[in-house]
């Protein structure tokens, strides 16, 4: 799209500093008051006449001004009779406190004399001339950054109070500037792919400068961009209406011909015309697994695979798929010769174990979860839907050379939305099955090793003079194992760790295993019999640790978890599986976790199940739920002091981690979702199921993360029928709660509601503190929502009760909030206010933060309705500060909702509308439809305010089609709001 073709402000060439700016130097700003400092001390620049004096000595930069020139700038044709005398009077005055050396006289004028660097308007555009330097070279991220940084010298407007014609030109002529700047940098946004939040900053822009078609052009992308085609066509009607009326011209040719591109819904127009450069600069994972040293033949495969890949940047998309039985070595292969291929994707590798070969293949959507974060998204910016994720997943590599490692995948199923879908990317699957309805994959068989190849890897690990003298032993043990990579490493390990022994030797030992095992399919029989030799050669302590750790579910285990369920000092659970992972029968994923191959894994179960006593199996997981639950329940409590919740969970017998840091707690509960949901998942017994609910309830923070809710909702799913199936009333009150809130959070109110009346029909049945306080406390939140305001009462009035009879402050605090909003519904307003100063009374008590932001929105909510839009605006930009530090994305939208409202009920309608916006791109992947909806309304009520009328059409019809599909009650004030005889003032 062409540059705005009005006039732009000369930016000098950059000039370097005459010398170096000491600490007590003179400093001037005129992007904001006209002040002076030496050093950190603010001088006095006199009276408003003063500083006119010094504003244009500043701006000439070194240059003389004549006395015509400066009364002509003070006074234009209209000068005092004592003009001369005057100025200077007051180039007196300023020589006193700046120095001689610094305002000279010279030729009948005055000029200041200092750095360029000491001025910020000199910096200014020192740093924009920087920034037009990186654009044109193709450094976006580096321009956008230098021109944000010019945008942050300004402070207010330029030129503040100073009198005189000469500072009303240079205001007008800085305010010019800023804005064209502006412009650049939002055209820098949107190259770099920044479009939801530049609509915001758009939006207020274009209520700011109506007529201003550049920016205009800006929004129309923008929402395009977007994915809000509606609204960018509305934008040209808007626009073409006002020129119509206020210039009765037509839009300029360059918005003509962009209104057409997005009728045609040009795929060009969608993405930026050169390869975008994300902002902030983007991550670049690294997640291979290491390499192992001893690689030993497959090189027709290495070569083969490895050409394709090299040649991934010119094609639309590589994808090989390498097939095989347990143990023949795809991952090893498909990790090698991704280690050797990493040249040719510097923006990183993914990698996942998708667990194929298991009992419960890793699910998609939580792999896109995993990857997205690698990359660089944020929880709450991660959607919930397969397809949404998906479409993000393809959107974040667009323009970026990344090597995705899908391993042991189950099927073709499971591995279409984890493909990346543009050139320069490619995927590389290892699978038991091979993929032939993988449209385009490029298939290689892997078979077991020849025997050349087989001798040579166990050479290399035995080592080549123990093998040269028996090379037809070592030749037996090799068949021994099937020509397996996995089974040969696992018995070469084993013979290099016993030097007593001969090949000969376990070439026998290897042959007697065979003969004892006839259960498994011939595929998997040579691997077997390496695992029989292994774990029989084990000593007891570490054997005790193998067949333990394997019943563990979950795609790894961390030390600190392995140590509990070892029921173990973590240094000496260290030592066991240090000595596991030197034997091959356990990897080391990362420093510090640990995980097997899947043969492996189920190895160690069917050891488990022969060698272990069914109490000491349940033993084992039961100190393993300990440990997730004690450790997230100190995260909790971490989160959220005096919360009771933690005083009502089930009792562990080991302690867990201990964290004094909320963002290292924080870390922690993230990294070990994974885990710690299939630990919920796996416990399903009678012995178990409550701390299973209970461990979900410490860990409710990954209910609201994008990344982790599925399989919250599924782990919760999973413990809600199991307290069924166990006949445990009071485990599955606790779970039908915990849905009710995850339904609730995602705009389901239907199962939400229909959780939480389950819930409570329990609750008489279940002498369970916890369920009294927060069954009512959520069924009320939801009728409230529903609109069903006396029950909504009646049931939170009951939770209030409850809370306090358990001396649980925050809950009650929480249930007055609450029902403060119920009383606004039903227009109490001056309880409302009540009830939420009282809540806000009690998290104050506390020394809360969080809640205590809860409680500000509650109280700013009740503000605005009672007509105090000052205090209202007050307590929730509060809020507001408290959720952006919690990564509360939930609330901070809401937040940035409600203010939109209160600023439209004060009659800031182009502020509405911009907050309006952030709520929207914050709200994107969070809260549900319903919400959205909500917060369309209100934008729409703020773009109708400043002129926008088409525009708000659009917002409004979606948000219409929303309420329509809920059947909610707000599809009738929605629809009053799309009749069409409708002026400004009635918005």
């Amino acid at each position: 799209m062409d540059r705005d073709s009005g006039p732009r402000v000369r930016v000098p060439e950059q000039r370097a500093p005459e010398k170096p700016v000491t600490a007590d130097a003179l400093r001037f700003t005129v992007l904001g008051p006209v002040r002076a400092w030496r050093g950190s001390e603010l001088l006095s620049s006199g009276s408003p006449q003063q500083r006119a004096l010094l504003t244009a000595l500043l701006l000439r930069e070194g240059r003389t001004a004549t006395a015509g020139e400066l009364i002509d700038a003070f006074w234009g044709e209209a000068p005092p009779s004592q003009a001369l005398a005057t100025i200077r009077t007051y180039a007196s005055r300023l020589r006193k406190i700046l120095g001689q050396d610094t305002l000279v006289s010279e030729s009948g004028g005055y000029a200041i004399r200092i750095d360029r660097g000491a001025l910020d308007l000199t910096l200014a555009e020192d740093l924009a001339a920087e920034a037009e330097k990186a654009r044109a070279a193709g450094d976006r991220c580096q321009a956008r950054t230098l021109i944000n940084k010019v945008l942050g010298l300004w402070d207010g407007e330029a030129l503040a109070s100073v009198p005189g014609p000469y500072a009303d030109n240079q205001r007008t002529r800085l305010e010019e500037w800023r804005l064209q700047l502006t412009e650049t940098r939002l055209d820098l946004d949107l190259e770099v792919g920044c479009h939801a939040e530049a609509v915001s900053e758009l939006t207020a822009l274009t209520a700011a400068h109506p007529l201003r078609e550049r920016l205009r052009e800006l929004l129309m992308v923008a929402l395009y961009r977007s994915g809000r085609q509606a609204e960018a066509l509305a934008v040209y009607a808007d626009t073409r209406r006002l020129l119509a009326e206020e210039l009765g011209v037509d839009p300029r040719p360059e918005l003509a011909q962009l209104q057409q591109r997005i009728l045609r819904a040009d795929e060009e127009l969608a993405r930026p015309a050169d390869e975008p450069a994300p902002a902030p600069a983007p991550l670049r994972p690294a997640q291979l697994p290491a390499t192992v040293p001893d690689f030993t033949g497959r090189s027709a495969f290495v070569t083969e695979l490895g050409s394709r890949l090299a040649t991934a940047e010119g094609s639309v998309m590589a994808v090989s798929a390498v097939a095989g039985i347990g143990g023949v070595g795809k991952t090893t292969l498909a990790v090698h010769v991704a280690h050797q291929a990493r040249r040719h994707f510097p923006d990183g590798q993914l990698y996942v174990d998708l667990q194929g070969a298991g009992a419960r293949a890793a699910e998609p959507e939580t792999v896109l979860g995993s990857f997205l974060r690698a990359l660089g998204t944020a929880d709450s910016a991660i959607p919930d839907t397969l397809d949404e994720r998906a479409a993000l997943y393809r959107s974040t590599l667009d323009g970026r050379r990344i090597l995705i490692l899908l391993d042991n995948a189950h099927d073709a199923a499971q591995i279409r939305p984890l493909l990346p879908g543009t050139p320069g990317c490619a995927a590389l699957v290892t699978s038991r099955v091979r993929m032939v309805d993988l449209a385009g994959a490029h298939l290689v068989d892997l078979d077991v090793m020849s025997p050349e190849e087989a001798l040579a890897l166990f050479t290399r690990i035995v080592g080549a003079e123990r093998v040269g003298s028996e090379r037809k032993a070592a030749l037996d043990v090799v068949a021994a194992c099937g020509f397996l990579p996995l089974a040969i490493r696992i018995a070469a390990s084993r013979l290099a760790a016993r030097r007593t022994w001969t090949v000969s030797v376990l070439a026998a030992k290897l042959a007697d295993e065979r003969r004892r095992l006839d259960e498994l399919q011939a595929g998997d029989l040579a691997v077997k019999a390496t695992f029989e030799l292994g774990y029989g050669q084990l000593e007891p302590a570490q054997a005790r640790a193998f067949r333990l750790l394997g019943l563990a579910d979950g795609p790894d285990i961390s030390l600190a978890a392995a140590a509990a369920l070892l029921d173990l000092d973590p240094h000496a659970a260290e030592d066991l599986l240090e000595a596991l992972v030197d034997t091959s029968l356990v990897e080391s994923a990362a420093p510090g976790r640990y995980r097997y191959h899947d043969l492996v894994r189920l190895y160690a179960r069917a050891c488990a199940e022969r060698d272990e006593r069914a109490v000491e199996r349940e033993s084992a997981l039961s100190r393993l739920l300990d440990f997730y639950l004690a450790t997230a329940a100190g995260v909790y409590a971490l989160e959220r002091p005096g919360d009771r919740t933690v005083d009502h969970l089930e009792a562990t017998e080991r302690e867990g981690l201990a964290f004094t840091d909320h963002g290292r707690a924080l870390d922690w509960l993230y990294a070990e979702a994974g885990c710690l949901l299939a630990c919920v998942q796996q416990s399903r017994g009678a012995a178990s199921v409550r701390r299973a609910v209970g461990l979900l309830l410490a860990s409710k923070d990954l209910a609201e993360s994008g990344a982790n809710a599925r399989q919250f909702e599924s782990a919760a799913t999973v413990v809600r029928d199991a307290a069924v199936d166990v006949g445990d009333p009071h485990a599955e009150a606790r779970a039908r709660t915990t849905l009710a809130q995850v339904h609730s959070m995602a705009g389901r109110f239907d199962q939400a509601e229909d959780e939480a009346r389950k819930a409570m029909v329990l609750a008489p049945s279940v002498d369970d503190v916890w369920t009294h306080c927060n069954a009512p406390n959520e069924l009320g939140i939801i009728a409230g929502y529903r609109n069903q305001q006396v029950e909504a009462e009646a049931l939170l009035t009951q939770a209030c009760s409850a809370f306090r009879a358990d001396g649980n402050q925050a809950g009650e605090a929480s249930a007055l909030c609450n029902l403060s909003r119920v009383h606004l519904a039903m227009g109490r307003t001056a309880s409302a206010v009540q009830l939420a100063e009282e809540g806000v009374a009690l998290y104050n008590r506390m020394g809360l933060t969080l809640r205590l932001a809860n409680g500000r929105y509650a109280l700013g909510l009740a503000l605005a309705r009672a007509n105090r839009p000052g205090e209202a605006e007050g307590r929730l930009t509060e809020a507001l500060s408290v959720f952006r530090e919690s990564r509360q994305r939930l609330w901070e939208g809401m937040t940035l909702f409600r203010l939109a409202e209160v600023q439209l009920t004060a009659g800031q309608p182009a502020q509405a509308a911009a907050l309006a916006e952030q709520a929207l791109t914050v709200l994107l992947h969070i809260g549900g439809e319903w919400r959205r909806a909500n917060v369309l309304t209100v934008l729409g009520q703020a773009l109708h305010a400043i002129g926008q009328a088409d525009r708000a059409q659009v917002c409004w019809r979606e948000a219409l089609s929303v309420f329509e599909q809920l059947n909610s009650p707000e599809s009738e004030s929605v629809s009053r709001l799309l009749s069409p005889a409708r002026s400004p003032s009635e918005s």
